[in-house]
């Protein structure tokens, strides 16, 4: 397929009403912000695949937010087959139609943005430009010195440092990474990271300066993730799959290597015999699931382990309202110790009781609240004795839960994480006029 073919194939979708001063000034507000505030064109560009992607809630959700803070609010990313629709939402969507091959459709989408990026400038003038590591660094190359004519500025986010960091592939990740944030030192205007203290681990490594970096972390819509819609909901569902009278642990997300799963699943050989009504409940798809099949089927845990299909975003909060209790079984791992699971912000957002590992990231979290059920380590074992501890207080699970809730509307609501990367925008926007 030819660049031009590409390009004349953009698809467009929830392209806003254009608003007049007046309509801004009225949202803003109502919104609580100065009559004055200037509503900025924040464009983000991605290598994220908007129809089989899991991992795209963050970058919708951060889009979504700024847009009702009167930003125009624009995502470039890509799509695999079926078009893609965010819903009622002011975010404009360009998906680019590539079919993914490892390596190949990520080199493509750079190749295409290099090209692309700079004719969408000049239409669109943008004020900022937010990207990420997973985007080819050089695409940006063609943009760059036109952009800083125009007063545009360039960030970078980083919402994870590499993970796979094994054998050739990790190397080479590994050295992207590197490659990325380095040239982004150099050339950006700003860069974003997920917590504090990766920002703080990034700095040490990279050499940058503290005071240059930003943080916005994951965050929960408090209006999907409400337990008091789900009641009957998920009540139903339990029923359907003949978990009425089980005690559920939950956990969603991509099924992948180094998260702790094959653990958890050897953890149930443990439960089962003293507790054979626990069942360990997995929603979600990636690489390792035929593996974890076939843990399954070997160790004859076919009553005690469901592997469930992806479901749609929406369908999450029944889901996890099903469970009696969630679990985030991340290894004590360098790529794992700063990171801010969105999994354990939205079982907290339902006032679940969460059994996670006693690393950093959940710890900055949940601390020393009684929703939080720390494991001293990921091995099978230690999981198990986790998992009887809530078995054994699941009358008090509820309660414990609360607290959960409390903590995530304090933190970690997304119209909070929009105002964090909002005020740290419009800083850089400060220091270069």
């Amino acid at each position: 397929m030819s660049i031009r073919s590409i390009l004349g194939s953009f698809h467009l979708k929830n392209f806003p009403k254009k608003q007049d001063k007046r309509t801004m000034v009225m949202a803003s507000a109502e919104r609580g912000k100065p009559t004055d505030f200037p509503g900025k064109k924040i464009v983000w560009v991605t290598f994220l695949i908007l129809d089989t992607h899991l991992h795209k809630t963050s970058q919708l959700e951060i889009l979504r937010h700024l847009a009702k803070r009167c930003h125009s609010a624009n995502l470039i990313a890509v799509r695999s087959k079926n078009v893609f629709q965010i819903g009622n939402s002011q975010v404009r969507i360009i998906s680019i139609p590539l079919r993914y091959v490892p390596m190949i459709s990520n080199f493509m989408f750079g190749v295409i943005i290099f090209f692309f990026l700079p004719f969408y400038i000049i239409v669109s003038k943008p004020d900022f430009i937010i990207t990420q590591p997973t985007v080819p660094i050089l695409s940006f190359i063609s943009t760059i010195p036109f952009c800083k004519s125009k007063r545009a500025k360039f960030i970078l986010d980083v919402r994870t440092v590499p993970v796979e960091t094994v054998g050739f592939r990790g190397f080479l990740e590994t050295f992207l990474f590197a490659t990325r944030v380095l040239i982004a030192r150099k050339l950006f205007d700003g860069m974003t990271i997920i917590t504090s203290q990766m920002k703080e681990e990034v700095c040490r490594r990279f050499h940058l300066d503290p005071k240059l970096l930003g943080v916005w972390s994951s965050g929960v819509s408090t209006s999907l993730f409400k337990p008091e819609n789900c009641v009957s909901a998920s009540s139903e569902l339990r029923g359907k799959l003949g978990l009425s009278k089980k005690f559920v642990v939950f956990y969603h997300g991509a099924l992948l290597g180094n998260r702790g799963l094959i653990e958890t699943i050897e953890a149930m050989l443990i439960v089962r015999r003293a507790y054979p009504d626990v069942v360990l409940f997995l929603l979600g798809r990636g690489p390792m699931v035929p593996g974890l099949k076939e843990l399954v089927q070997k160790e004859g845990l076919q009553n005690n382990v469901i592997i469930h299909d992806p479901v749609d975003y929406s369908e999450v909060p029944k889901h996890v309202a099903m469970g009696d209790v969630g679990i985030v079984p991340l290894p004590d791992l360098s790529y794992w110790r700063f990171q801010c699971p969105l999994k354990l912000l939205e079982y907290l957002a339902m006032k679940k009781v969460v059994i996670v590992t006693d690393i950093p990231a959940h710890r900055v979290i949940i601390g020393k609240e009684k929703c939080g059920i720390y494991i001293s380590s990921v091995k099978p074992i230690e999981i198990a004795k986790s998992i009887t501890y809530a078995y054994h207080n699941k009358e008090k699970l509820g309660e414990w839960g609360k607290i959960g809730r409390t903590i995530i509307k304090q933190k970690y609501t997304w119209e909070k994480v929009a105002r964090d990367l909002e005020n740290y925008l419009l800083s850089i926007d400060e220091k270069v006029d």
